[in-house]
């Protein structure tokens, strides 16, 4: 097991002025599961390939225990990669591509075997070990590649978007198996994904990323209720949250007909960024209230009825501008395609962001 710290890393292709990794600090702890996410383009995979040696740090340094890695080859990291796409050699069984690591090392073949087996009972793969992979369904093979990173026993696993490929319900169902089996190993674990979901649940952190820039690295409960900026608000959670930037009056925000309450010091705050502020507040934090309450009218554009719950997606003409908005509300009040409802944010759960810096206030 080890640590991992990115001191300063950049990474700057040939041919482009924008860094696609800008100076990203970051500590991971030892047996730590730290997953970097964020939308396509925002530099997560370079930065597990600069980790794993496939990629050049242009500058700053990498450090795994300690240990000045920055200009060491894959090989000598001590770390095993786990990829989107299996990368398993076909013409060799199930046993042989988990071994095959192993045998280049000239490891004696009975620790071969029983590191193989091992690995092959904590992943359920014990009766597919003569089998190739042609004959394995997506879920079966992504765990062949995880066994084949878990018998190297190296100081830290790197996994990237390893789930991409598998259909959704598989998705849950091995996320969860990866979860459990970074527990029971406590190997150093760095994942990137595009799914905030698959971060949020998998994560011990989670390192928000955007246009090659560490936005926020938190608990993910941290990053639910306290986003650090109006990126990481709007990115973090599922429906996303409704962030809308407003007037800013002597008591609060201006939605048009909603008036949002604030404190005599978030109005002053909020005067940093001129005569506006950004207000956020999640769908769930939403509620449907009666004409006479004084919320916002919104006109019903899609109901989405979930069983437990329903996602209510409308829109609203603020300042002559339509804006959408998201309510999660009980099924038994739902309302119909077309219908003017009228919402209004929970005022101890609304979220306010400088309207200049997007920075949280």
């Amino acid at each position: 097991m080890a640590t991992v710290t990115y001191d300063k890393a950049s990474r700057i292709y040939p041919g482009s002025e924008r860094p696609a990794v800008n100076e990203l600090t970051l500590e991971v702890g030892d047996g730590e599961f730290l997953v970097l996410v964020g939308p396509s383009g925002c530099g997560k995979s370079t930065s597990l390939r600069m980790l794993a040696g496939l990629e050049d740090v242009d500058r700053g340094r990498i450090l795994i225990e300690g240990k000045d890695v920055t200009n060491l080859p894959p090989k000598s990291r001590d770390i095993a990669m786990v990829f989107q796409n299996y990368a398993l050699y076909p013409h060799m069984s199930v046993y042989e591509n988990m071994a095959f690591a192993l045998k280049l090392r000239k490891t004696p073949k009975s620790e071969i075997d029983r590191r193989v087996k091992e690995a092959a009972q904590l992943l359920q793969l014990d009766e597919y070990l003569s089998r190739k992979p042609k004959a394995l369904s997506g879920g079966q093979r992504q765990r062949v590649a995880m066994g084949r990173a878990i018998v190297r026993e190296p100081q830290v696993f790197l996994m990237d978007e390893p789930l991409s490929n598998l259909d959704a319900k598989l998705r849950v169902q091995t996320r969860s198996q990866i979860a459990t089996l970074q527990a029971k190993l406590g190997i150093t674990t760095v994942y990137v994904t595009h799914d905030q979901v698959e971060a949020m649940t998998m994560g011990h952190r989670v390192a928000v990323m955007l246009d090659g820039n560490l936005q926020q690295c938190d608990t993910p409960r941290t990053l639910y209720d306290n986003p650090g900026n109006v990126f990481v608000a709007g990115f973090i959670g599922s429906p996303a949250m409704n962030i809308k930037t407003v007037s800013l009056t002597e008591t609060g925000a201006e939605f048009g007909a909603l008036a949002v309450p604030l404190t005599r010091e978030q109005i002053e705050s909020a005067r940093t960024g001129g005569s506006k502020v950004t207000v956020g507040f999640r769908p769930e934090a939403t509620s449907l209230v009666a004409p006479s309450e004084g919320g916002l009218p919104i006109v019903v554009d899609l109901v989405e009825d979930l069983g437990s719950d329903a996602n209510v997606y409308g829109h609203a003409d603020l300042e002559g501008v339509q804006e959408r908005f998201t309510v999660r509300t009980d099924r038994r009040n739902m309302p119909s395609m077309g219908e003017t409802v009228y919402i209004k944010p929970q005022v101890e759960s609304v979220h306010l962001f400088n309207a200049t810096s997007g920075e949280r206030i």
